[in-house]
């Protein structure tokens, strides 16, 4: 019985070292397994499959050669300028140069106003909008711009001051459209006393036209007529009816040489208040114009400073020059480049740009938001400007040449 005791306790302390080698074996099998395992890892992330990522595809396509692409635009010079059906122009120039580059062609729309420009982009009936477009913070938000085009800014445009000793200042500011207007009807009314004086007084005996003839009577009467006038008539009718009409045109002109010294008074106030305007501290109180739905029409809106806006530049430009006391206005507030050519073209001599740049913009080319074509847009802009395409178009619309 013993002796089967030692052969079951054998047999288990044999089984028992078995057990312990086996999972001692299994233990390395599995540590040698995950070694493996580690090592074909690490050389599969070495190799070049694996080092670079399989390239994923452009979620900004690439644009086709020749591809057109429509451009909203409104005319305004020198930015926009339209001969002949034929639009043309600093920005238009620059963006035919930006097209080439880009290999693209451009199918320009006309719009009324850069609020229609604007919209026209937004809303991508067109895909690029071109002109003379400021970049501000709501405009940023609301689309894409390219990179600045033009620097800019507001400045103030006002009737020329010319020399402050010229005569011909001074005779301008008297002999006004309202000046020779009175003369016109001074002239008519000095011949209707000037008859009757006649027709009454040369058959009145001791009057001072008797026995006259019309002519040379006639001339004698217009003279009594415009010396009455001006109330230095050395003859007065002898005749109840002659005396009478003398007595009524004292009065008429007495009234009319008040209404023409208060028209000629009116002139020459308005031309000096014009001459006080030299900054924007200057504006409260003006009648100012500037154009609707522009930058300028908001700035002025900003600074309480009540100003007109019309629909377009030129409306604006009608009204400063206007000869209509209540139509006309003082000073236009603009984009400074746009005032500067027209004073140097077609108000030339008429009227001037006074004060520095008090609000600097820039313009910039305007696309949809996420537009696929800023980049290339970007990319093109700087290529003209390495070019010399810029400065080229640049001397072209604004050179003092």
């Amino acid at each position: 019985m013993e002796v089967f005791r030692a052969y079951l306790a054998q047999v288990q302390r044999s089984t028992s070292n078995i057990w312990e080698r086996s999972k001692r074996a299994l233990g390395s099998s599995i540590l040698a397994g995950i070694f493996v395992l580690g090592m074909a890892i690490s050389v599969l992330a070495q190799s070049p499959s694996s080092q670079a990522p399989s390239p994923q595809p452009s979620t900004t396509p690439a644009l086709a050669t020749n591809k057109t692409l429509k451009i909203a635009t409104r005319v305004l010079p020198p930015f926009v300028t339209e001969e002949n059906g034929q639009l043309s122009g600093f920005s238009i120039d620059l963006w035919n140069k930006i097209a080439e580059e880009m290999k693209v062609k451009s199918e320009f729309q006309k719009t009324n106003s850069v609020k229609d420009t604007l919209a026209a982009v937004q809303s991508q009936k067109a895909d690029v909008g071109v002109g003379a477009i400021s970049v501000t913070a709501q405009r940023e938000r609301d689309m894409d711009f390219s990179q600045p085009i033009f620097d800019s800014g507001l400045q103030i445009l006002v009737k020329s001051q010319g020399s402050k000793n010229s005569i011909w200042r001074l005779l301008s500011q008297i002999f006004t459209p309202e000046l020779f207007h009175l003369f016109g009807i001074m002239m008519v009314i000095i011949l209707i006393p000037g008859h009757i004086v006649w027709l009454v007084e040369r058959n009145h005996k001791g009057g001072f036209l008797q026995d006259s003839a019309y002519f040379p009577g006639i001339f004698k009467a217009f003279w009594w007529s415009a010396a009455t006038l001006a109330t230095q008539a050395e003859e007065m009718p002898k005749s109840p009816l002659g005396r009478i009409t003398s007595v009524v045109w004292m009065f008429i002109s007495v009234v009319f040489i008040a209404y023409f010294t208060a028209t000629v008074t009116t002139s020459l106030t308005v031309d000096q208040l014009q001459s006080t305007i030299k900054g924007v501290s200057d504006l409260p109180g003006k009648k100012i114009a500037t154009v609707a739905d522009s930058t300028s029409a908001k700035y002025l809106q900003q600074q309480n400073i009540e100003a007109k806006a019309f629909p377009k530049i030129d409306d604006a430009y009608a009204a400063l020059n206007s000869a209509d006391e209540l139509a006309k206005v003082d000073a236009i507030v603009y984009d400074g480049p746009i005032l500067l050519y027209y004073a140097a073209h077609d108000g030339k001599g008429k009227v001037q740009v006074v004060g520095n740049v008090f609000r600097k913009e820039n313009y910039a080319i305007a696309m949809p938001n996420g537009s696929p074509y800023r980049k290339e847009v970007n990319s093109a802009l700087l290529s003209v400007q390495e070019k010399g395409g810029y400065q080229e178009i640049y001397d072209k619309w604004f050179s003092s040449k």
